[in-house]
């Protein structure tokens, strides 16, 4: 067994090139048994499988910078970087990442939870290269659509115009960009990737300079020689020299382009194919069912279970949008590359006039809903509430200050398990209520989510409904959508002397404390307008009022009730219960709230601390 010898990237390079095929194999198998027992990303992995082993072959990492993105199609550079044994509590608790994480190994050069900013990254580092006249190496390798943001976009037009030694790498893993290659195109992306064709291309400018026609003309036949046979010129038109396409699967010529890139000056872009689940035959068929993954079994692959009991939020959301659909033409759906997660399958074949991916490009959705709903049109943009925060000038400037009606779906809101901290909810309250015009509801339960969806669609400005990742308690869905009363909470619970102001999901846990503590619960429902006369109401009759979020404390849901506080001159003593001020890391989710004193027990035993604190406990 090859693998089992490597533990670094020194390792690898001892290795024969004769020998890489097998290492190959044996890291696919390893990830598919490794991933099948953790769950995870599974096959964008597959396909850089030799990527991975022709970079840290080539190039002396961790000297040489590799910047992945997206980040999740790192797993075998994480087995060949000293993290094989690690793998068995990938994405667990005080397990590794399933992201690069700088501070998880000296390999991970750049964290990379969001997609499309791996160019600017290196961009940066390669500068700073340069600028301590330092011979390493910086390569980008951009998967699963990154190229699709529009910061990838102005990375590339600032990295062109800098004659320094980066490298991008497209992992085109759909050929959403070119067909697929050939014997023809690998042999030619060596050629044009040596240092022959470089000092050619070179030469012929410098002799060609004095003759301005004769110049263009060879620049054009140039083009046309190169454009039979690879993509547009695009990327030599930001300034690389464009190299591909080539097989991302063939090692051979992996190996030898990637050889020959690092021997050449400049910005150099290489596009190389692949197949998103390479070498696992259900992952082949099905990309996208295996691209995040639960545990199964390999043999067998996934199969279907028993239908869940229980609906997700993602499910109620994508009915929901479907029947409010059936109500209202001019509703349309956007999302930036979210169609499954976000559950807009059913709607996108029901109604595929009315349904936009945009891609990874969150900024653009936003801005796109913004000119439709100009237009008359009623946008629903779904939205994970990590990638919200990448829109957040367009929110404040291209919606809420037109006062323009968008609906914003925001899944994801809170702590997400195993993706960890750069997929966490953390702080939407918080950077939502603050924007004038914004409507901000956070749903307890299924039903009441179904019900705010509606009530958000008939309101004349921007609004949110923000809802958690997976299942709710489980109420009963009512098929008939009604309004709710705009900023009114109502009590689900008397109690005495303590009042527990819950605002969405963690209403449940509330619920359970207070029947220890004999307290007082309230579903606020709105984090904006807030129920200011509930407000004033409770801190009348209680001693204590809690305050309860899966949000950060900082700027939440409770500072908005001890603004209200102060605001009217009252006093009372009050403790603002949400996430810590720091960032929290994988896990499963409730112990994550467990750990965060979120659960039932939590909250109890919080509200007990306060009260004997302030000397009330009775």
């Amino acid at each position: 067994m090859l693998l089992s010898t490597i533990d670094s990237p020194l390792d690898l390079r001892r290795l024969e090139r004769a020998q890489l095929p097998q290492l190959a194999a044996e890291l696919r198998h390893f990830l598919i048994e490794s991933v099948s027992k953790t769950g995870g990303h599974l096959s964008s992995n597959l396909g850089t499988v030799e990527l991975s082993i022709a970079l840290h072959y080539i190039y002396n990492t961790p000297d040489d910078r590799l910047v992945w993105d997206v980040g999740h199609q790192t797993y075998a550079h994480k087995i060949l970087t000293g993290r094989r044994a690690a793998m068995s509590k990938l994405r667990m608790a005080e397990g590794i990442s399933g992201f690069p994480r700088r501070d998880e190994s000296p390999f991970d050069a750049f964290g990379t939870g969001h997609a499309s900013t791996s160019i600017s990254a290196a961009l940066g580092m390669a500068i700073a290269a340069q600028l301590e006249g330092s011979p390493r190496r910086v390569v980008a390798i951009l998967g699963d659509g990154a190229l699709t943001g529009g910061m990838a976009f102005e990375a590339l037009n600032n990295a062109g115009a800098q004659h320094t030694n980066l490298l991008v790498v497209l992992n085109d893993n759909d050929m959403s960009i070119s067909k697929p290659v050939g014997a023809l195109n690998n042999y030619l992306a060596r050629l044009m990737s040596g240092r022959f064709y470089a000092a050619m291309r070179r030469s012929s400018e410098k002799i060609l300079k004095g003759i301005p026609p004769v110049l263009e003309f060879a620049k054009r036949a140039e083009e046309h020689v190169k454009g039979m046979v690879t993509p547009s010129t695009m990327f030599e038109e930001f300034g690389f020299n464009y190299i591909g396409p080539i097989d991302g699967h063939d090692l051979p010529v992996l190996l030898d382009t990637l050889g020959n890139i690092r021997k050449l000056e400049g910005p150099q872009f290489l596009h190389i194919v692949t197949q998103k689940g390479k070498g696992y035959a259900y992952a082949e068929q099905n990309c996208v069912l295996y691209h995040g993954v639960g545990k199964f079994d390999p043999v067998k692959g996934i199969t279907p279970g028993t239908a869940p009991a229980k609906q997700t939020y993602a499910d109620l959301f994508g009915a929901w949008l479907c029947d409010m659909a059936a109500l209202d033409e001019k509703l349309i759906a956007i999302t930036p590359a979210m169609c499954e997660g976000s559950g807009m399958v059913e709607f996108s074949k029901a109604y595929p006039a009315r349904y936009f991916d945009v891609g990874i490009a969150e900024q653009h959705a936003l801005t796109f809903a913004a000119g439709l709903a100009c237009e008359g049109f009623k946008p629903v943009v779904a939205i994970y509430s990590t990638f919200l925060q990448r829109a957040y000038d367009q929110l404040i400037h291209d919606i809420a200050l037109q006062n323009l009606p968008v609906v914003f779906a925001i899944d994801r809101g809170g702590l997400v398990g195993a993706d960890g901290a750069t997929h966490a909810g953390s702080f939407d309250l918080s950077y939502l209520r603050c924007i004038p015009n914004m409507t901000v509801m956070a749903p307890a339960d299924e039903n009441e989510c179904r019900q705010m969806l509606y009530t958000a669609f008939q309101l004349p400005g921007p609004s949110a409904v923000r809802y958690p990742r997976g299942v709710g308690p489980g109420v009963a869905i009512s098929a008939k959508m009604q309004a709710l009363p705009l900023g009114k909470g109502e009590v689900r619970r008397n109690g005495q002397r303590v009042a527990i102001l819950s605002f969405g999901a963690l209403l449940t846990p509330a619920l359970s404390a207070a029947a220890q503590l004999n307290a007082t619960v309230v579903n606020m429902r709105f984090i904006k307008p807030l129920d200011v006369e509930l407000v004033l109401s409770l801190a009348k009759q209680y001693e204590l009022l809690i305050t309860v979020e899966e949000n950060v404390v900082q700027g939440g849901a409770g500072s908005a009730v001890a603004e209200c506080l102060q605001q009217h001159g009252v006093v009372v003593a009050m403790l603002q219960l949400g996430l810590p001020d720091r960032f929290i890391e994988q896990g499963e989710h409730g112990q994550m709230l467990a750990d965060c004193g979120l659960d039932a027990q939590g909250i109890a035993a919080a509200i007990i601390r306060k009260q004997e604190n302030l000397g009330t406990k009775s």
